[in-house]
């Protein structure tokens, strides 16, 4: 396995031409499989329900060899996987890791799924999970594209950039999706088996990258980056190690403060980083302020979105069978007491989870923390570097008011106006407005009818802020505009802008 940079290739990565030559060859690709599978079976592989799976590719030939032996982990004869991965030679893939004798058939040894990343197809090795067969997970177990994994994919921004370090590559998924969109890939691991999937899923896809062996940010301290990506060990517990993909061995959040509070030292000036992490809700504490307290004072932007809060013993429970144990046997449920006991201590209501974007800035830092619970719209990820152009506006805004006020705007083409009636003792009352983005996250905000009004006269060839308040003030008093209306215009302007309901016209 290797311990620094791809230099020595494994078996399992000298594998890689032959084995890249016998997918091609019996197209072993995402969109050929959903053809085969239909809509149907490949939701049921997304339940993990193996037998419609079974039952679709029967007649699918080595196609379906394929699946059979490396999807579902059915053993299959010798003679159906030799014909289905030539020209790999069996011994010398049950030698690299990859296949298994089991008794007179083969199986798989390892997990080999295609998946489309937005580039096209590329194969993702990983550890055998207990998706299709239940097994429990080793403590070095190197996690496959999970639901985490793929959120945070379609979380990434993907704009052309020189270089993006991958912390804790793991399989090497975030990292292969990388490499579509920056010049240099850097993925690091304390894992060595990590390393060594991670090696063979660059070979196979025909990748340069990077990878180096060690703790945290350790591997490449001392540089900077133009993009880091992260789907760290974030699982909130005690400060113990059970399965190295998800437990950091830091008490409860620590994973989480440790890559929040450093990341930004990795990065190059308007550098940015995506990634997962995890926070705990504690008794008489804003978990804002918690998240905001591992950030330094100055260089970041940061935009932190919560997209979801487990109760305790749903999250534990949630933990266990992820790692393929059973919450009513015993041990578990031991494991269960010690975990729930560690929450207990803490005073832990809840355990927050969602995205981290950080942006490298040369002023104080800024935060905005806020809640993503309800629908939106994937990927979130060109939603973030939006987020930071606008934020970089209103810092502007903040140091010289009058860009405001000589700007135009324009109401975004998905933004809708939505009045809400309610019954009263004269009929419909109409209580509620509010500007609603329809796109994206799907903001909505609360306004009132002078802003409804403001917001009218916005459009990309109309007047500046400070006109249409004037005309908006005349027009209902026929005065000029009071400090107070103007204030209240400024306000309900730059917060539509932070969530793109409104843009200044200059960075439409």
């Amino acid at each position: 396995m290797p311990t620094d940079r791809t230099t020595t290739v494994s078996e399992l990565a000298a594998l890689a031409p032959d084995l890249r030559a016998a997918l091609t060859r019996v197209r072993y690709d995402a969109d050929t499989l959903l053809a085969v599978l239909g809509p149907d079976a490949h939701a049921a592989m997304g339940r993990s329900e193996p037998v419609p799976v079974r039952r679709a590719v029967r007649d699918a030939g080595e196609l379906g060899t394929l699946v059979r032996l490396l999807l579902l982990g059915d053993p299959v004869s010798e003679s159906e996987a030799a014909a289905a991965l030539a020209p790999v030679a069996l011994d010398r893939a049950i030698a690299a890791g990859l296949l298994a004798r089991d008794g007179a058939q083969i199986r798989a040894a390892l997990d080999l799924r295609p998946l489309d990343l937005g580039a096209g197809t590329r194969w993702v090795l990983s550890d055998l999970d207990d998706a299709m067969r239940r097994r429990s997970l080793s403590a070095d177990h190197v996690l496959g594209v999970g639901q985490a994994s793929l959120s945070l994919l379609r979380a990434t921004p993907t704009r052309k950039v020189g270089s993006v370090l991958d912390l804790g590559t793991g399989c090497g998924v975030q990292a292969v999706h990388a490499a579509a969109y920056a010049d240099a890939v850097t993925g690091t691991d304390i894992s060595g088996r990590a390393l060594w999937l991670a090696e063979a899923t660059a070979a196979l896809n025909g990748l340069d990258l990077e990878l180096r062996a060690g703790s945290w940010f350790e591997p490449v301290a001392g540089r900077r980056f133009d993009q880091v990506v992260a789907n760290p060990p974030f699982v909130v517990g005690p400060a113990r190690v059970e399965h190295t993909y998800r437990d950091s061995g830091l008490a409860l959040d620590g994973a989480s403060e440790l890559v929040i509070g450093q990341a930004p030292g990795m990065l190059n000036p308007g550098g940015t980083a995506a990634m997962l992490a995890s926070w705990v809700h504690v008794d008489g504490e804003d978990w804002r302020g918690r998240v905001a307290s591992w950030l330094p004072d100055h260089g970041v932007d940061a935009w932190i979105v919560q997209r979801d809060i487990a109760d305790p013993a749903l999250y534990v429970g949630t933990w266990l069978r992820d790692a393929g144990l059973d919450p009513r046997d015993p041990e578990s449920q031991r494991r269960a007491e010690r975990w729930l006991d560690a929450f207990a201590a803490a005073d832990v209501e809840g355990i927050g989870f969602g995205f981290v974007y950080l942006r490298a800035i040369d002023g104080p830092t800024e935060l905005l923390a806020e809640d993503l619970t309800h629908g939106f719209d994937d990927p979130l990820g060109e939603e973030a570097v939006r987020y930071f152009e606008r934020s970089a506006w209103l810092r502007a805004v903040a140091a010289d008011e009058n860009r405001a006020w000589t700007a135009r705007f324009a109401v975004d083409p998905a933004t809708a106006l939505e009045r809400v009636y309610l019954p009263g003792p004269d009929g419909w009352e109409q209580r509620v407005v509010r500007a609603h983005r329809g796109d994206g996250p799907r903001w909505q905000h609360e306004i009132d009818d002078t802003a409804a009004a403001l917001l009218a006269g916005m459009r990309h060839d109309g007047l500046p802020l400070h006109e249409l308040v004037e005309l908006l003030a005349f027009g209902h008093t026929g005065t000029s505009a009071t400090p107070e209306l103007r204030a209240a215009a400024l306000t309900v302007t730059t917060g539509l802008v932070r969530h793109g309901l409104i843009h200044p016209v200059d960075i439409v």
